[in-house]
């Protein structure tokens, strides 16, 4: 018997509007099937998971391939191989084994009379929403070649911006474990020993010592209550950002922090214009790019605001005055918009926008960097320092003693 799942979706309807709601379905496919049998156009259909099975655990293809992948068709397209063939030749070649399962699968939807973008809808871990409504505007307009260039363009610059912020967090972040290490290490291991040493003296020891030995001593005693609210804390967050109001109180959170927020309001917009810009340039309608962009930008604050923006542009308000309305975009993205807008080179004017964005991340990354990485330093020498002083002048101090 075939297990039937659950699955969270986001579509539009032939009015343009946006709902959402809960499939029944034995797979994704099924469950997009479902949706466009009711006149609904899929833009996510996601399964529905426990509190238990999170995100992290979720098979997904890794974007590099999706980027080689989207060279290599547009490769074999603009010399004239049949999409049937070049998926053959291309799936024979990846080492993904679960992209290959899904470029395989591709194949027999094919051969039983789907579309390509029919084919990669059913397989919503390798192709994300964006990638499928560009490809169904690309079949539309003949233009598959050049689109899948301009595809695995943008992923090869968003995996490059991934790139730099990793790059900025490591070194940091690195410094920060073995900091916490160090701490450890010391109040489990080393001062316990130092206790059963001083105690032995019976001697007076300095401030700085009994403060330390005090610290170790609630540390110790106490270290399943700090454990237990640690946890109980992760569990906590996880669960809360799994519904929109956690996830949008995280986002207003994080935006509101110094360097970081900025950082990461720089990542969402450059994100947003890149995404944006390649689906206008492949003839994707407004209302519809704006609804996946939407959902690209993995923000419930800039979800919903452009959301909120897209209802006024389809009343007929325009595009630039309700994307300015929301004051989530600086005065030079609202500038680039209105422009765009007016002139009708709005897919231009959001790459312009989306390379601007990008120089400012990088400027942010290294203002991050520069900060955080002396304040992690500073903190842990604070540490360290403390607990040498404090050591020291104990021995110190009871050597004195012993010589009167």
């Amino acid at each position: 018997m075939t297990k039937t799942a659950k699955f969270d979706y986001f579509a539009m309807t032939r009015d343009g509007e946006r709902v959402k709601g809960i499939e029944p379905a034995t797979d994704p496919a099924a469950a997009r099937h479902a949706l466009v049998e009711r006149d609904l156009d899929p833009i996510s259909v996601v399964e529905r998971r426990s509190i238990w099975q999170f995100e992290i655990v979720r098979k997904k293809v890794p974007r590099r391939e999706l980027m080689h992948f989207s060279r290599q068709m547009a490769v074999f397209l603009r010399a004239g191989v049949p999409i049937l063939e070049a998926l053959e030749v291309i799936s024979e070649e990846t080492a993904n084994k679960l992209f290959r399962t899904a470029l395989v699968d591709m194949q027999d939807s094919l051969r039983g009379g789907s579309t390509f973008a029919g084919a990669a809808s059913s397989h919503p871990e390798a192709f994300p929403s964006f990638y499928l409504s560009i490809l169904r505007s690309a079949e539309l307009t003949g233009q598959l070649d050049t689109v899948l260039d301009q595809l695995s363009e943008y992923i090869d610059r968003d995996l490059e911006a991934r790139r730099k912020i990793t790059s900025a967090l490591t070194y940091p972040s690195v410094v920060l474990v073995m900091s916490i290490i160090t701490v450890v290490v010391l109040t489990a291991f080393v001062l316990p020993k130092f206790k059963t040493f001083f105690a032995n003296l019976d001697a007076k020891l300095p401030l700085t010592t009994r403060v330390l030995l005090s610290a170790t001593n609630f540390l110790t005693d106490w270290w399943f209550l700090f454990a237990g609210t640690g946890i109980a804390l992760v569990v906590f967050v996880l669960v809360a950002l799994r519904s929109d109001k956690g996830r949008q109180i995280a986002d207003i959170a994080i935006f509101k922090m110094p360097v970081l927020g900025e950082l990461l309001r720089n990542a969402v917009l450059e994100r947003f214009c890149r995404v944006f810009s390649s689906m206008v340039a492949a003839g994707v309608p407004l209302p519809d790019a704006m609804a996946v962009t939407a959902e690209s930008t993995n923000n419930v604050v800039y979800r919903r605001g452009i959301d909120a923006a897209r209802q006024r542009m389809i009343r007929g308000e325009g595009l630039a005055t309700p994307l300015a309305d929301t004051g989530l975009f600086p005065a030079a993205a609202r500038q680039m918009f209105r422009v765009g807008e007016n002139t009708g080179t709005l897919d231009q004017q959001l790459d312009t926008a989306a390379i601007y964005f990008e120089r400012e991340l990088d400027y942010k990354i290294k203002r991050f960097t520069n900060l955080f990485e002396p304040a992690v330093i500073m903190a842990m020498g604070v540490v360290v320092g403390f607990v040498a002083i404090a050591l020291v002048s104990a021995m110190y101090g009871i050597f004195r003693q012993v010589q009167v």
